[in-house]
């Protein structure tokens, strides 16, 4: 049964564009490729290889036991996804990665001549996340996971060195008030005079009462020391 590739219409892998691409793992069995490969059977593909990426990147590592576990994942998945009767070879998924890397240099070129949007290939972006890294980028984290700064952070047995923070100059004090506080103090002041007044007003009044009622006595005593000595007289 031949490989079926699951790439939309005008996409730039192609049977035709693509050199046959065979895999090194079984070179007898990856003659002619048994499993078809749907999208999501592709999909499951790309996401478990390349969460691998950094596993089948190590200096010194066996591929073929990395491509048997990665077809383990992807039939584990594909089985609970409701397809009982599939089971995915290591050679498939190597020769079906290495078809796939071809038709992503193809569209990495494409994108740097014509511009990302010009890439209408489903799976580009997602390799690309990964793929893309440049050379340095790659060093320098290599450098990092493998030297003592990577180890200590890896294992957080490390003191952040934090910025010394900078003090502020407090502003310079100043005699006079703030505007708030000084209005309240006149308010303050204001009803004072008010209350003071009003108090003053009360005095004169009672004063004045006790005037009246003095002037009111005199009177009457005067009246009285009047009639007495007419009726003396009498």
């Amino acid at each position: 049964m031949a490989s079926v590739e699951t790439t939309p219409k005008g996409s730039v892998e192609s049977n035709n564009e693509n050199p046959t691409v065979v895999s090194n793992l079984d070179p007898a069995k990856s003659k002619g490729a048994e499993f078809v490969w749907t999208l999501q059977a592709t999909w499951q593909l790309v996401r478990t290889r390349l969460a691998m990426d950094s596993e089948f990147d190590q200096p010194v590592c066996k591929k073929k036991k990395l491509w048997q576990t990665v077809a383990e994942r992807v039939t584990v998945n594909l089985r609970s996804a409701g397809n009982q009767d599939i089971t995915v070879k290591a050679y498939e998924c190597d020769l079906k990665w290495r078809n796939m890397l071809a038709t992503y240099r193809k569209n990495t070129e494409r994108a740097k001549r014509l511009g990302a949007q010009s890439v209408h290939w489903e799976f580009f972006q997602a390799m690309h996340d990964i793929l893309g890294k440049s050379r340095e980028e790659v060093e320098a984290q290599k450098k990092l996971n493998g030297g003592k700064l990577g180890r200590a952070i890896a294992a957080k047995k490390f003191t952040p060195i934090l910025p010394t923070p900078t003090l502020q100059p407090s502003a310079p004090y100043s005699a006079r008030p703030p505007q708030d506080v000084l209005q309240l103090y006149l308010e303050l002041q204001e009803r004072k005079m008010n209350l003071w007044a009003q108090q003053k007003a009360l005095e004169e009044r009672k004063i004045e009462a006790i005037n009246n009622l003095a002037r009111a006595i005199s009177s009457l005593a005067e009246e009285n020391h009047s009639q007495l000595p007419k009726e003396n007289s009498g």
